[in-house]
């Protein structure tokens, strides 16, 4: 069934259109996307200094990685940053759940999706923004955090967080704190960078310093508050 589904969309986006259906789908599109940035610069720009936090929609509320996303978000909530995630279940449900418990300033970005992502209960509704684009959400992740965390996630939270790198990388965001929650899940990963990547020449040797590699919650607090402590850092509360 689902092959025949996917089919279907194939069939339909290689249809031939004509020049005036593409031009109305591409006008109605900018305006769209359009909208999605206005609305969330409007929202986000009201948050204050905030930390993005990554990771899997599938980590159920008794896993550990969900325990210590939920205790670090309240931590740092507590120490005045706010906490922006996803907007759905797993470490996102998590990080806004700590946000919350520690009344800080918990965002939710989330996205329209036909399975896994819905809203999850513990972000400010004020707070709460719903996207089509998953490229306008990753811009307002980059755009409104002043440190980003990484737990154990997929092919979405890969995509965040070696956005982040990248961006860090070429110099189009300042070089944030970038840490990744589970030596054991992230160390390979880690390895074939070294290995293939850093051994073949494609990246140098201080790209490896770009992000950091923890195991706790206080560990990445203390990456957090130390990076700041050099600078006259207003936070929100």
């Amino acid at each position: 069934m689902k092959k025949q589904v996917d089919e279907a969309k194939i069939r339909e986006a290689i249809k031939p259109k004509s020049w005036n259906d593409t031009k109305t789908n591409d006008a109605w599109s900018v305006f769209k996307i359009m909208a999605e940035f206005v609305n969330a610069y409007e929202t986000l720009s009201k948050v204050g200094p905030s930390v993005s936090i990554f990771g899997s929609a599938r980590t159920k509320p008794e896993e550990k990685d969900y325990q210590m996303a939920e205790e670090l978000a309240y931590q740092l909530s507590l120490k005045g940053y706010g906490i922006i995630s996803g907007g759905g279940p797993g470490i996102m449900e998590a990080a806004n759940k700590g946000a919350q418990k520690a009344s800080g300033s918990s965002v939710g970005l989330n996205i329209v999706l036909p399975f896994e992502q819905k809203p999850n209960p513990y972000i400010d509704q004020d707070k709460l923004i719903n996207f089509d684009y998953f490229f306008v959400r990753k811009v307002m992740f980059m755009k409104y955090a002043q440190a980003y965390i990484a737990f154990p996630g997929g092919f979405g939270t890969m995509d965040e967080l070696f956005e982040a790198i990248t961006l860090i990388q070429t110099h189009k965001l300042v070089s944030f704190p970038i840490i990744l929650v589970g030596k054991k899940y992230w160390s390979g990963l880690i390895d074939w960078i070294t290995d293939t990547m850093l051994a073949a020449g494609r990246i140098s040797e201080k790209d490896m310093h770009i992000f950091d590699l923890v195991d706790t919650v206080d560990e990445a607090v203390d990456i957090i508050e130390t990076f700041y402590s050099k600078y006259s850092f207003t936070k929100n509360f």
